[in-house]
């Protein structure tokens, strides 16, 4: 793959299987303006169309990884309409992409090489997994703009944190560092600035070589079971095996195991 480029982000392959992208708008701290949110949503579609494509990871230009909405361009459009009349800025520029990344069948790893809050944090949140360089911020400062938490950060703190430590981020609009991010759970792990897309990408070229319809299946259990019962969550995985019981990858993982040998997933 060539790397692609649009008006607002670009992405390469990084590694098989891999694509690194890239939230290009670092003079503004790669805020999410309408633009951007199209340039993303064409490209996960046709990212998620291509079937050599099994992991996605996701950064930021500059020194952030994204700010969220971009104010400048918010208050270009509170300035427009009668604010009582007017659909919010996040609902039309983030929600869909938020949305689409939650619900896109690629296993997607952030990579916070930044500053990441309010709307942009929500956006790491949405990701699979998150790798931190040492010098980034993350916070939930929805409440410094009078507004709550607004790109699916009051349903992915919680489940990540626990209900007090999220409460105290989103209240607070307190800005932690790297460290703390750890400590509470918020990210997966920590590592320095120039080991940060090396270390997003080796981790991604492993889930990469897994089945394709394997991690779509998994990714979609992990998702639904946070809206589910025990009874019901078991019921969804029994069903998704059975449908990828007899299929090929089923039996390449049991002879790679038995031969102790790498399994050569071709999708089945």
């Amino acid at each position: 793959m060539a790397a692609t480029e649009l008006e607002t982000l670009y992405y390469e392959r990084a590694a098989d299987g891999v694509v690194l992208l890239t939230l290009n708008r670092p003079e503004r701290g790669n805020g999410v303006v309408p633009e951007m949110a199209a340039d993303l949503l064409a490209a996960l579609t046709d990212l998620e169309r291509d079937l050599s494509v099994r992991c996605l990871v996701i950064t930021g230009a500059g020194r952030q990884f994204s700010a969220g909405a971009d104010l400048k361009a918010m208050r270009a459009y509170l300035d427009e309409v009668f604010p009582v009349t007017q659909e919010p800025y996040n609902a039309r520029v983030l929600f869909p992409v938020t949305q689409k990344l939650v619900s896109s069948r690629l296993p997607a790893i952030a990579a916070i090489n930044g500053g990441a809050t309010a709307g942009g944090l929500d956006f790491a949140l949405a990701c699979d997994i998150r790798i931190c360089s040492a010098a980034a911020k993350l916070g939930e400062t929805y409440i410094n703009l009078g507004l709550p938490p607004g790109n699916g950060g009051s349903w992915f703190l919680p489940r990540l944190v626990g209900s007090g430590v999220a409460a105290e981020l989103a209240l607070t609009g307190e800005v932690i560092d790297a460290r703390r991010a750890l400590e509470i759970g918020l990210v997966n792990r920590v590592v320095e600035p120039e080991e940060l897309i090396p270390a997003a990408v080796e981790l991604a070229a492993r889930i990469a070589a897994k089945s394709w319809r394997a991690l779509e299946a998994t990714k979609h259990a992990l998702r639904s079971t946070w809206q589910v019962d025990l009874a019901t969550s078991m019921s969804n995985s029994y069903w998704a095996v059975s449908a990828l019981h007899n299929g090929p990858d089923l039996a390449e993982g049991v002879d790679a195991f038995l031969w102790r040998r790498e399994a050569r997933f071709n999708g089945g």
